[in-house]
């Protein structure tokens, strides 16, 4: 296992997870990578680790630089296991290493791995000497767990952003600049949507701070390492964050006998006559995460159910509730649907999309098959509202 050279005396030494698929529930087609860096210098220092079953990657990467033993610093910049897994092998074959995370941060790896050896608490305006460098951390509480902190190292502008800026690819390559930009930004965003949203006040409080640092390379937790489009994902993350949104509406839907379906086209028929981007989501077909990536820049959330057992299609109720826990803000929602004698859907969908506290346009609901007349009614109706 080789390591990559990120600058002189800087090494990528993480591991490529090719067959991840699922990440809590996050469809992953791409695989990820677990990035971890090793920092030469008076004090060997590690920055994070890899998922448990993948250590003994980690560990091939470092010895192809360093005897592992001669680690004297681990900092550990989220505990969430598949940056911290390897930290019960690391501390085996590092005895001499010092480990130092964020206060909560040094409680969390007491309480997942027991170690309470040579582990200091440190927080924001904190500085690690290396040597000729120094780390300086800035705690990042809830980007995405209570724990997050990043590191920056001024002599060599680089910051270790933990999972921000983040993107789940599986790739030979380390950098941007190798790499398909669209397929970065799209997974980068995708990453934010399925991850990071909940917690985008935070992240603009991160945000501030970063763009006060002086930075020529943002090495994450996961994927492609930043060194040439650092204007590009920094601009997507403050808008992602401020939720700033397109001109754009979905439609979602799931239907029994096509008469949903119908509906959720006379819904698209709207948004289209008033030039909006469409898009018609349907969730038989489409994965809730990337619907998410959709999601993160739409002004326009329509969500569509029959009536099934005085409730709502299973498959709807997934995704309301995937949608309601990362909590979009700013958004315009409507909820639609057809039934045949009980009609509870549409107003179930309804109050799940104001959870969100989405504004709420006019809802539909329509009983039995709709006919040409009332799918024109319907087309006119939501077109009188936005």
């Amino acid at each position: 296992m080789k390591a990559v050279e990120v600058k002189k005396g800087i090494y990528w030494v993480g591991s490529v997870d090719w067959d991840l698929r699922n990440f809590h529930g996050y469809l992953t087609q791409r695989g990820s990578s677990y990035n971890a860096y090793l920092i030469l210098d008076e004090k060997v220092t590690l920055i994070d680790n890899v998922k448990s079953h993948l250590a003994e990657d980690l560990i091939a990467r470092i010895s192809d630089i360093i005897d592992p033993a001669k680690i004297d610093y681990i900092v550990q910049n989220h505990i969430e296991m598949d940056h911290s897994g390897s930290l019960p092998a690391l501390v085996e074959r590092c005895p001499n290493a010092e480990l130092f995370a964020s206060p909560k941060g040094v409680e969390g790896i007491e309480k997942q791995y027991g170690i309470t050896r040579k582990t200091t608490a440190v927080k924001s305006g904190d500085t690690l000497a290396l040597g000729k460098r120094t780390l300086h951390f800035v705690q990042t509480p809830m980007v995405h767990w209570p724990d997050n902190m990043v590191s920056y190292c001024p002599e060599e502008k680089i910051l270790f952003s933990n999972d921000a800026f983040g993107q789940h690819i599986a790739s030979s390559e380390r950098f941007d600049d190798e790499y398909s930009l669209g397929i970065t930004m799209l997974e980068a965003a995708k990453y934010y949507a399925n991850i990071v949203l909940p917690y985008s006040a935070q992240v603009q409080k991160a945000l501030a701070v970063a763009e006060t640092l002086d930075i020529s390379i943002i090495c994450p937790s996961h994927g492609l390492i930043w060194r040439t489009h650092i204007p590009e994902i920094m601009a997507a993350y403050r808008k992602w964050s401020a939720n700033t949104t397109d001109r754009k509406a979905l439609i979602i839907y799931d239907t029994m006998w096509k008469s949903t379906e119908m509906l959720a086209v006379a819904v698209k028929n709207a948004f289209e006559r008033k030039g909006y981007s469409i898009q018609l989501i349907n969730l038989q077909k489409n994965h809730i995460s990337d619907i998410m990536t959709d999601i993160l820049t739409a002004s326009h959330i329509c969500i569509g159910s029959p009536t099934l057992n005085n409730n709502i299609l299973p498959t709807v109720a997934a995704f309301l509730t995937y949608l309601t826990g990362l909590a979009p803000r700013g958004r315009t929602g409507m909820a639609f649907g057809s039934y045949g004698w009980s009609g509870q859907s549409v107003g179930m969908v309804e109050e799940s999309l104001k959870k969100c506290g989405f504004d709420m346009l006019e809802q539909v609901r329509i009983q039995y098959i709709p006919d040409e007349q009332t799918l024109l009614s319907v087309t006119k109706q939501v077109e009188d509202q936005i």
